[in-house]
């Protein structure tokens, strides 16, 4: 037989590229097949659009809340609520929009606290028209300042919506829907699909509708409670790699034991965009170069990095029980300035914060026992607005950190952060090889190296004359 000829073993040994005998050839197989589906599983998992787990903020996630509070004619009457489960990703101007699939044919009599972009065809409706007719309808939020007929609770503010960490009463948008032509019972209701956010660019996916317990209300009083006639929620997580290709912002570092500056990569954020203006250009002058545009398409400032948004940490000084760091936010983009920015970083010093002065500070704990992550953000009313691109387009802050004597180290790039995150995205980070070293030995110049001995020989010549 075949199996049994030295030859063929060899010649099969050889063809596979490994100590496999020719016996054991469909195991051998298996094995690797089994190998080679588990890199596939692994590589969709890290690489699917739907996978939105953030390390730093593991349960961070938004919420949105359908409370069935009425039933009509031909349908149902629905509060939604969106509610930022996220500790420092907030939704910043021109707000969120969320988009949905009908299961049947419903269609939307009114809103209250929004509105869709479209009302679609209502041909077939006489008298009444309803408020939307399409299958998948597009809503946003309304502007500040909107008639109070038009407003309910948490509403109106252009899809504005904090994050959980920074600010929660304002981590919460809400509208009124009135649905006809759908089931008017829990049993023929049938649960709108495909749901869809942008906040306000991509980088959510949500999942489908799940019924959970309906929510229950106190009256102002306290004295009694309500609840709804039916509830379902959505769930969607963020992925900055389904937001965009490239990371949004860089970090770039320096030190007083080093006059060496470590940049920010060069086109950390992608060069692609070659419509960037020089810092002493002309065209500054002009008129329109800080008027944002409907696809929110970036003017930035020309740099090696070519990046909106710059963060630079300094290690400043050293103290015998203390050190202090000062952060540098810059912004590059002409065309746009960060509402209730927020910067998180992640560094093993931060358990041992003793004051933050300029920002307002919160310490993560994703984990528990692990202390080693802050969020850091303007205070309100002084610095919680990063201006665009230009003279005030920055802002900045120092940290004093207590000691740890059996950690703490200049050594190695030990002072420099982990990761650095910029309203909720992770920036580019230099190089560990390129961070600013610290010297073996000091530099002594000849002017004071001569100084040094003309003071020793005059100490020799005192002790021998005395």
């Amino acid at each position: 037989m075949e199996l049994n000829n030295p030859s063929n073993q060899r010649q099969e040994e050889n063809s596979m590229g490994s100590e496999c005998f020719v016996i054991r050839k469909r195991p051998c197989f298996l094995f690797r097949k089994l190998g080679f589906i588990m890199s596939v599983f692994l590589c969709g998992m890290m690489f699917h659009p739907a996978v939105g787990y953030d390390p730093l903020d593991p349960t961070g996630n938004i919420t949105i809340k359908w409370d069935v509070i009425s039933w009509t004619p031909d349908g149902y009457v629905a509060v939604v609520i969106m509610n930022n489960f996220q500790m420092y990703r907030h939704i910043m101007n021109p707000g969120w929009t969320l988009g949905w699939s009908w299961a049947k044919k419903e269609v939307i009599w009114s809103m209250v606290g929004a509105q869709t972009t479209e009302q679609g065809d209502c041909s077939k409706f006489k008298g009444n028209i309803p408020h939307c007719c399409k299958k998948t309808p597009t809503v946003v939020d309304l502007l500040p300042g909107v008639p109070y007929n038009q407003q309910i609770a948490n509403c109106c503010k252009g899809g504005v919506v904090g994050s959980w960490g920074q600010d929660p009463a304002a981590a919460v948008s809400s509208f009124q829907v009135s649905v006809g032509l759908a089931g008017t019972s829990n049993k023929t209701v049938k649960l709108p699909k495909n749901f869809t956010l942008l906040g306000p660019g991509p980088g959510y996916t949500c999942g489908p509708a799940k019924i959970v317990p309906s929510t229950t209300f106190l009256t102002p009083d306290h004295r009694r409670k309500t609840q709804a006639l039916m509830t379902w929620n959505v769930t969607c997580t963020y992925s900055q790699f389904l937001a965009s290709k490239n990371p949004p912002c860089c970090v770039s570092f320096s030190s007083f034991y080093n006059s060496t500056i470590t940049p920010c990569p060069k086109c950390a954020c992608g060069c692609r965009n070659k419509n960037c203006i020089k810092s002493d250009s002309k065209r500054l002058t002009g008129a329109g170069i800080n008027t944002p545009r409907k696809d929110n398409a970036p003017l930035l400032q020309c740099t090696h990095h070519m990046c909106p948004i710059r963060v630079h940490w300094h290690v400043k000084l050293n103290y015998k029980d203390y050190w202090r760091a000062k952060i540098a936010i810059t912004n590059f983009n002409y065309r746009l300035n960060y509402t209730q920015w927020s910067l998180v970083i992640q560094h093993p010093n931060l358990n041992h914060v003793t004051q933050v002065f300029s920002f307002d500070y919160k310490p993560l704990l994703p984990y528990g026992s692990i202390n080693d992550t802050g969020m850091f953000y303007g205070m309100k009313f002084y610095n919680d607005l990063l201006m665009e691109a230009g003279a005030l387009g920055n802002v900045q802050s120092e940290v004093l950190l207590q000691k740890d004597q059996d950690t703490f180290t200049l050594k190695q790039g030990w002072a420099f952060p982990r990761k650095v995150y910029f309203n909720g995205d992770e920036c580019a980070m230099p190089s560990p090889d390129s961070y600013p070293y610290l010297p073996n030995s000091a530099h002594v110049s000849v002017p004071v190296m001569l100084k040094t001995f003309a003071t020793s020989g005059l100490l020799l010549m005192v002790m021998v004359l005395a």
